[in-house]
């Protein structure tokens, strides 16, 4: 086949690959955003709660069959199972912890038992957003954030809350009463959710079609012969393995800001996801912050803006509750839990305990490096205020950016593994466990090996 001229190989992504995917992305959720709008209505009527609480149940778990059908059955299967463990342990002061293990050893047994791992992996975002609420209500009962166990139709209103049961993001218990409160129609709402919804689209097309072909297009990953046709030549020599593994990586961060802004988008219009300043209401919910992955100033600043919400219940219900045993503990079971709510997959496992690693190192070292040096050169923005003497020294610059650039070349090797053959499992477990160490080998466990050898820095400057 002959090359494609630039003006057709345009014309063929566009009427083969971005048109269509808008298409499809707008046909298998517009059902999903007209039941939000629905229930954002009817809860302004001034209705008993015991009638919003229905309603959104009632949204919930049609929208839940709409994507899963009948496999429904296993969330709701959890949710009752959380339930009647909150009802009866009601006068426990620990059953935060106790809830967590149950609600962990039910998605492992799913997973492993209960029914196949494919239509398992297509409900995992739903069991993650259910066993997250279900765990933080837990804990706020423990604390007192909440007074009292819910009742089953409040539970049942809060876990199927329609805005954010198919692709979150975890909203807190009493977020979700004040959803129902009914607030005003208003332009800024209005405005957040045609910008959200706008942001969610334009990154699935970058997903899709974007990073596929335009990014190749623009730099040869692939050699000269890229337009002679579909079929991929084989990749040669690090550079273009590294570029490949980079490929891969923008794929797959835009798939997760599409499902984050599509989060954005549903609850919002279901009226979840303001804050409120005297009498100043603000619709300002963010689940990413793509700048801050692309762009990152620390792996740690990008494992927080990789998905807001679910870093907030991580750190307030995982993190503090296990650092009584110590930092690196504390962050290890962090990682570990955030691994076993994504599922058992190898892939994930592996790339959040590595998370664990790095950010750990990372942070202790530019820690000490911020110690050493009084400069402003820690994991996350210093204040103004802050007692560091250097702070915009062309030095502090040069430290940051390198810092940056290894989160870059992290993020890239990390992200090497996902693909549409990994992310959509319909392989065994041992391919990919096989595909992922390959991936790694092809790289030479670069990340890994620069992440020990930070670590022994680290020890010999204490």
């Amino acid at each position: 086949m002959g090359a494609f001229s630039r003006q057709k190989f345009f014309q063929e992504l566009t009427h083969g690959c971005l048109l269509p995917t808008a298409q499809q992305g707008l046909e298998q959720v517009w059902q999903l955003l007209v039941i939000c709008l629905l229930c954002r209505l009817l809860w302004m009527l001034g209705l008993p709660s015991f009638v919003k609480h229905l309603c959104t149940m009632a949204g919930g778990f049609y929208t839940l069959y709409l994507f899963f059908e009948l496999h429904m059955i296993w969330v709701v299967l959890l949710s009752l199972l959380c339930y009647l463990f909150l009802f009866l342990c009601r006068h426990s002061t620990i059953r935060g912890t106790f809830l967590s293990i149950t609600v962990l050893i039910y998605l492992l047994l799913g997973e492993l038992h209960m029914m196949d791992t494919t239509n398992w992996h297509k409900m995992r975002g739903s069991q993650m957003v259910v066993a997250m609420k279900a765990i933080s209500l837990a804990f706020d009962l423990d604390r007192g954030v909440v007074a009292s166990v819910p009742s089953p139709v409040e539970f049942m209103g809060y876990i199927y809350f329609v805005g954010t049961v198919i692709f979150g993001p975890w909203i807190s218990f009493n977020s979700y009463k004040e959803a129902l409160e009914g607030r005003k129609l208003s332009f800024s709402w209005l405005l957040k959710v045609s910008v959200s919804w706008v942001k969610s689209q334009v990154c699935l097309v970058i997903s899709n079609c974007v990073a596929p072909y335009l990014f190749p297009y623009f730099i040869p990953v692939y050699g000269d012969k890229l337009l002679r046709g579909k079929k991929r030549r084989k990749i040669r020599g690090a550079p273009a393995k590294w570029l490949l593994a980079y490929e891969n990586t923008m794929s797959f961060h835009f798939s997760n800001y599409f499902v984050g802004y599509l989060g954005e988008t549903t609850s919002t219009l279901a009226g979840a996801g303001f804050t409120e300043e005297k009498e100043n209401l603000k619709w300002d919910m963010t689940v990413s912050q793509p700048l801050n992955i692309e762009l990152p100033r620390s792996m740690v600043e990008v494992v927080t803006s990789w998905n807001l919400p679910m870093s907030r219940f991580l750190h307030t219900y995982v993190f503090k509750s296990a650092l009584k045993f110590g930092t690196f503990s504390a962050i290890m079971v962090t990682y570990t839990a955030s691994a076993l709510l994504h599922g058992l997959s190898f892939h994930l496992g592996a790339v959040l305990i590595s998370l664990g690693f790095i950010t750990y190192v990372e942070h202790v070292l530019r820690k000490r490096l911020a110690a050493v040096f009084s400069a402003c050169v820690l994991s996350k923005k210093c204040q103004p205020n802050c007692t560091h003497r250097n702070k915009k020294k062309l030095w502090v610059y040069v430290i940051n950016v390198a810092f940056s650039a290894l989160a870059i070349l992290h993020l890239t090797y990390l992200g090497s593994v996902f693909n549409s053959s990994v992310d959509y499992v319909d392989e065994e477990e041992d391919d990919v466990t096989h595909h992922t160490i390959q991936k790694w080998s092809e790289l030479s466990w670069t990340s890994h090996w620069v992440t020990f050898g930070c670590w022994i820095f680290y020890r010999l400057i204490l």
